[in-house]
């Protein structure tokens, strides 16, 4: 029965169902996309191209571990392991490969090097910078396998064989000259030939076992490690080129010098003999290599190996996921449930009807729940569907941005279409009950006496739970200022946003209302619209702070997340600019600034120091930190990081030195004299000591160690700054380097310009992420705003019929809507300050929020278009109906 007229109803009311339905629809929409992503950094596939045709691949542990053990009061232990990714390539020893080659069933080891190879543009030709360049020895060319189609494989320390698609974009051919930015000096090589992954079908055709076909150690192989014959058939080339990196091939003595790396390798690649079993074989080399840090990788496991990037994007997608989720769910909630009680509200005289011709508060709670529930049903299902296209131009979004690899697939599971439908279905049902709960609970005489003229306040209840979530907001506000770290921070700081605005929508009554009498006085100078707008804000609060509420949330939330990051941004560009004592700066148009033209600048006479940086992220147990490495000779002359403890001075006294800012001097319980253990950037433990405390900790990062024992542990180790304090001008200085090429020499306002474009990098993936969640919310107030102004038509005739003219009604409107701007103005400013102080505070140490006035006027003037526009539509189309039609209608 219920049922039946829950379907009733829907059909009668569908306008004011249609609210309902967007909000609901919006917010499993934006679920949807959210768990995609979440899944995707969970489960999603990474896949491999360079190890296409190599079964096993052995590499280096990429994980720092710690395993703790928690003993219990009964006697027993509980044992837990974590292990967190480090930042850079972990190496392998190349004995390594010695204890795979001799296993039953291994036809041949290749053994892998990879490692910057970045081609510079000459000037002529388009060096694609879209995508990231390794270098590799032409030893490792069955991995793939690659095959020459043009030119021949090198064999001289002056050749280079790129891939086909670096030679069609930069329009390459053999015998041209390429120079190539590894980890020395730039250097000039001739393209000596032009190479591209042979098929799969070729390696396994008949005659041509995979293993003979891939390995430069069996029989049938060319000697420079090319499958015999394939090099000499174009057919079996397929078009199948890179498209998530570019290959450099040198010579395998050229290559091992680039690398860097003596002794050591990046990975193993293991071929099978025919007919061996892939599994079998897996556990030999598992077992074989038991007690080391090596790892087997198989199947879709290898992808990870070889996109260090795309395994470490997957925490990243979790987080920012998860993130992104949580507060767009909080935000739905907060939403559907204004929407919801809005909707119930102008049902108050139907529903109170209802009780009055003795419907059981039971009754109508089950009927509102059916009515939810239909339309939950349909919104989750519509944007269910419509969340997955959503998802996909999120992911390509942060593709382009850098954030993730194109190599991380996405995962399209139905685990997140399920999760939008039933959370849609469990929130329009909750959302119906705390709505309708007191229409349903009270007495039917005073259910018609309020149908007719609102109550003079809010319930009790309502009110403590709006001063309780006040207190809860506060509370994290004042936790927000305590939080030293932004990964702590952000969530905190987007919870207390949503926690004050939820306590604005249950105060929003009685807000509503000291607004009106603080402009009573105003608002009576604007004429019969303003007195009639005066009247309406005092005997209609609820139905105001219904828009109220999606208002300020989206005045809070769009100030706070678009001052976050220039607060943070601001004041570490201020602690670089003002910790720099350089001249002149050095960078690289490409990877970076490479050891030997600091060392030409040292030389130059009127030069007093030159200090290589260098920036990574180590770990001090699990935790992450980042950290530069500088060259001590002549630190304090180009560099001031506002020592506290201590002294720089200790960088050419101690054998291993450390600096550690004060935010992680704190963290880690340190001082000068003491020791810090960590891991370096490819999981190389180490040793330091603190030799001094600083705090322009935001600004030149949370450690500072020595740039040799750094850099020869990262993938990247050119440098890339480097501080110069010189007499010389920058004209001087860059003819004394004129043999290098790509090198710029700025003012030292530069260091403020690129930690600028670091900030804006991260700044803009969080725009993204929280742009949908803002989206969203601005969907939802012109919903609300739409939804309150087309229900008021019979209002609308009456005063119409009572002498008003059109146009007074629209003047009423417009007033109403602006002290409603008004008033949200305020609480979201208000909100979005103490936010944004607390933060500040909390990881910068000053109560500076990085606001901008003219973007703030833009939020503002934003927030004004929508409501002035949602508010006048309607209205117009509400008076288009002849008032005495309107109500004959409703008799």
């Amino acid at each position: 029965m219920m049922l039946r007229y829950a379907l009733q109803t829907i059909r009668d009311r569908k306008g004011g169902f249609l609210g309902a339905l967007l909000a609901l629809m919006c917010a499993a929409a934006l679920i949807t996309a959210c768990g995609t992503l979440l899944e995707t950094g969970l489960r999603g596939r990474i896949t491999t191209e360079r190890y296409a045709a190599t079964p096993l691949i052995v590499s280096a542990d990429q994980n720092v571990h710690r395993t703790t053990v928690k003993h219990k009061g009964n006697g027993k232990t509980k044992t837990k392991h974590k292990a967190k990714p480090v930042a850079e390539r972990a190496w392998l020893p190349a004995a390594t490969a010695d204890r795979v080659r001799a296993l039953d069933g291994v036809h041949a080891v290749v053994p892998e090097l990879t490692f910057l190879a970045q081609p510079l543009s000459d000037g002529r030709k388009h060096m694609s910078a879209d995508r990231p360049s390794y270098g590799h020895s032409w030893a490792s060319a069955p991995l793939t396998p690659f095959a020459i189609i043009a030119g021949r494989a090198p064999s001289s320390a002056d050749d280079v064989v790129i891939d086909r698609g670096l030679a069609e974009r930069a329009g390459l051919q053999p015998g041209d000259r390429l120079t190539v930015q590894s980890t020395g000096v730039p250097r000039p090589y001739r393209v000596s030939g032009i190479a591209a992954p042979t098929s799969a079908d070729a390696s396994l055709r008949p005659g041509a076992s995979r293993a003979s076909a891939v390995s430069p150690t069996s029989k049938t192989s060319t000697g420079s490690g090319v499958p015999a014959g394939v090099a000499d058939r174009a057919d079996d080339v397929h078009r199948a080129d890179l498209r998530q990196q570019t290959s450099l091939f040198f010579a395998p003595a050229e290559a091992e010098r680039l690398a860097a790396r003596p002794g050591r390798i990046s990975a193993l690649g293991v071929i099978p003999e025919p007919g061996t079993d892939p599994g079998r074989l897996e556990q030999r080399v598992e077992q074989a290599l038991k007690g080391t840090t090596a790892q087997v990788a198989a199947g879709d496991e290898r992808g990870p190996v070889e996109f260090l990037d795309a395994a470490g994007a997957r925490i990243k997608l979790i987080s920012m996921g998860g993130a992104m989720g949580g507060t767009a769910l909080l935000v739905a909630v907060l939403v559907v449930v204004g929407t919801f009680a809005l909707s119930i509200q102008q049902r108050h005289r139907e529903l109170a009807l209802l009780r009055a011709i003795a419907a059981t508060p039971r009754q109508v709670r089950r009927l509102l729940g059916r009515e939810a529930l239909l339309v939950g049903a349909v919104a989750g299902v519509l944007g269910s569907c419509a969340g997955l296209p959503l998802a996909g131009w999120l992911h390509s979004r942060f593709i382009d941005m850098g954030a993730v690899p194109a190599s991380l697939e996405r995962t399209a599971g139905i685990f997140p279409l399920f999760s939008a439908v039933a959370i849609t279905l469990v929130g329009a049902w909750a959302a119906a009950r705390i709505s309708g709960r007191r229409i349903s609970r009270i007495r039917p005489a005073e259910a018609m006496a309020e149908s007719a003229v609102e109550g003079d306040r809010p319930a009790w209840g309502r009110i403590v739970a709006g001063l309780v979530l006040l207190a809860g907001g506060l509370v994290l506000v004042a936790v927000l200022g305590i939080l030293r770290t932004e990964a702590a921070s952000t969530p905190v700081t987007f919870l207390a946003v949503v926690v004050l605005a939820t306590s604005v929508s249950l105060l929003g009554p009685l807000l509503v209302r000291a607004t009106a009498a603080l402009l009573a006085g105003p608002l009576r100078q604007a004429g019969p619209g303003g007195r009639l707008a005066t009247a309406n804000l005092r005997g209609h609060a609820a139905r105001m702070a219904a828009v109220v509420t999606p208002l300020t949330l989206l005045i809070g939330m769009t100030c706070t997340v678009l001052f976050v990051q220039p607060t943070l941004g601001d004041a570490a560009r201020t602690q670089a600019r003002e910790g720099t004592r350089a001249t002149a700066v050095l960078v690289g148009q490409g990877p970076g600034v490479p050891s030997a033209v600091a060392r030409k600048i040292r030389a130059t006479p009127g030069v007093s120091a030159a200090t290589e940086v260098v920036r990574t992220t180590v770990r001090v147990g699990l935790d992450k930190y980042t950290a530069q490495g500088v060259t001590p000779a002549g630190l304090s002359r180009t560099w001031d990081p506002d020592v506290t403890s201590g002294s720089l001075n200790g960088f050419t006294t101690t054998a291993r030195p450390a600096a550690i800012s004060e935010l992680a001097a704190d963290r880690l319980g340190l001082g000068p004299g003491d020791g810090l253990a960590l891991h370096l950037g490819d999981g190389t433990p180490a040793t330091f000591t603190v030799v001094a405390v600083y705090a322009r900790g935001l600004g030149f990062g949370d450690l500072t160690l020595p740039h040799d024992q750094v850099a020869r542990h990262m993938d990247n180790p050119l440098a890339a700054t480097v501080l110069v304090a010189s007499e010389l001008g920058r004209d001087e200085l860059a003819t004394g380097i004129a043999e290098f090429p790509g090198i710029a020499v700025l003012e030292p306002a530069a260091v403020d310009r690129l930690q600028a474009d670091r900030t804006q990098a991260n700044a803009e993936v969080n725009y993204l992420a929280m742009g949908l969640v803002l989206a969203f919310t601005a969907i939802a107030v012109v919903n609300t705003l739409a939804m309150s102004v087309s229900e008021r038509i019979r209002e609308f005739a009456m005063l119409r019929l009572a002498g008003a003219t059109r146009r007074q009604v629209l003047r009423m409107l417009r007033i109403e809507a602006l002290a409603v701007l008004l008033l949200a103005t305020v609480l979201g400013t208000g909100i979005a300050l103490a936010v944004l102080t607390a933060f500040s505070v909390g990881m910068t140490g000053s109560a500076a929020p990085g606001v901008l006035p003219l973007v703030y006027a833009e939020v503002v003037g934003a927030a004004a278009l929508l409501t002035l526009v949602a508010t006048a539509l309607p209205g117009r189309l509400a008076l288009r109906t002849r008032p005495v039609e309107v109500a004959t209608s409703r008799q």
